[in-house]
């Protein structure tokens, strides 16, 4: 299983090239990645390290892990490796934001208190993480002298409008604390482009899925609790009838996203907002029909699989699907996998550590 770990991450990472701004194969760089033990963090940290960049890492654990950081420490080479400092503390605390801001070029913000159901159990906590703990990373960047400040936002941001496909101009009323959080760093990174003249781009991610993602806690994504579930042969829940709609993004065309936006010389993609999905619609019940089709040859107790459906879930969304055509035109994103190249992808790896 450790093979085929390695063996997955060897083919994903020699696609990686494929694009890549060519201003980053010549050009080493210092990024600070917070929030960089977590899901998303590890794997930008994975990719810029494998690309001989510089990177701070700043991280508290909350929902971070270890273990993460040392699955990127065993895929890259040691040489790679010696240019990674990793600095334990948290965004709350503006101290350790401005020493983790010291030096760096450019920071990926990806630290947060994600869920919405978390949100609604402690809107408290996670109005500290993800206001003020950003307000704080905004100031350290900002006086650090940052180049280009990129940070994690959410398709959450679109609330109760209707409208489908989500387009980043028209968005609706929040429906958890944890979308009003996400909102209000878009409206202080506006703030501050226009009051400090810093750069920002934020991305609306839109259900994210790949490797190294946690399957465990109340609060974990849907695709690796299920895929979980099903190689475990534990019971799978699904809120609502399954006819609820997601577009699902393998995360690697979220780290070509992020490289995009800080490599990018176009001044109009500058200080803006972008969706980052595939562009795709699939319902909860078809995803659990790919999921099970991938495992089936592997867990052959699939044959008689079957989800138990419960009620709703407050504060979710009924139908989600992004328009990227805004980031296909000023950034030049395009999505390398979709969500059965994702899974395809990733399903080694998810055998290998969900088993």
């Amino acid at each position: 299983m450790v093979f085929d770990r390695l063996l997955f991450h060897v083919q994903r990472i020699s696609m990686l090239t494929s694009y890549v701004p060519q201003g980053l194969v010549s050009h080493s760089a210092t990024w600070l990645i917070s929030g960089v033990a977590g899901f998303i963090g590890s794997n930008l940290l994975e990719a810029l390290l494998r690309l001989d960049q510089r990177v701070i890492g700043l991280d508290n654990f909350a929902t971070g892990h270890r273990h993460n950081l040392q699955q990127v420490q065993q895929l890259v080479s040691p040489q790679q490796w010696q240019r990674f400092q990793f600095i334990e503390g948290d965004i709350r605390d503006l101290a350790t934001c401005r020493q983790a801001c010291e030096g760096a070029d450019y920071v990926l913000h990806q630290a947060a208190l994600g869920s919405v159901p978390r949100s609604l159990d402690d809107p408290i906590s996670t109005n500290g993480t993800n206001i003020d703990g950003f307000l704080n990373m905004l100031v350290a960047a900002r006086d650090a002298g940052v180049k280009r400040f990129v940070y994690a936002a959410s398709s959450s941001t679109y609330g109760d409008h209707p409208g489908l496909p989500k387009v980043e101009d028209i968005i609706g009323k929040p429906l958890s604390p944890y979308a009003v959080t996400k909102y209000v760093n878009e409206l202080y990174a506006d703030v501050f482009a226009r009051s400090y003249a810093m750069q920002s781009i934020g991305l609306r991610y839109f259900n994210v899925f790949g490797p190294r993602q946690d399957p465990d806690g109340a609060y974990a994504a849907v695709i690796p609790k299920w895929l979980a579930a099903m190689i475990r042969d534990e019971p799978l829940y699904v809120n609502g009838d399954g006819e609820t709609t997601r577009d699902f993004c393998y995360v690697q065309n979220v780290v070509q996203a992020n490289l995009l936006c800080v490599c990018t010389d176009n001044a109009d993609a500058i200080n803006q907002v972008y969706n980052i999905a595939v562009g795709g619609r699939t319902s909860l019940n078809q995803l659990l029909a790919m999921m099970r089709d991938v495992l089936l040859p592997r867990f052959p107790h699939l044959q008689d699989f079957a989800p138990v459906y419960r009620d709703f879930r407050v504060g979710d969304v009924r139908h989600s699907q992004a328009d990227i055509s805004k980031s296909q035109q000023l950034l030049g994103y395009q999505p390398s996998h979709t969500i059965q190249q994702g899974l395809a992808e990733a399903i080694d790896w998810y055998v290998a550590s969900l088993s």
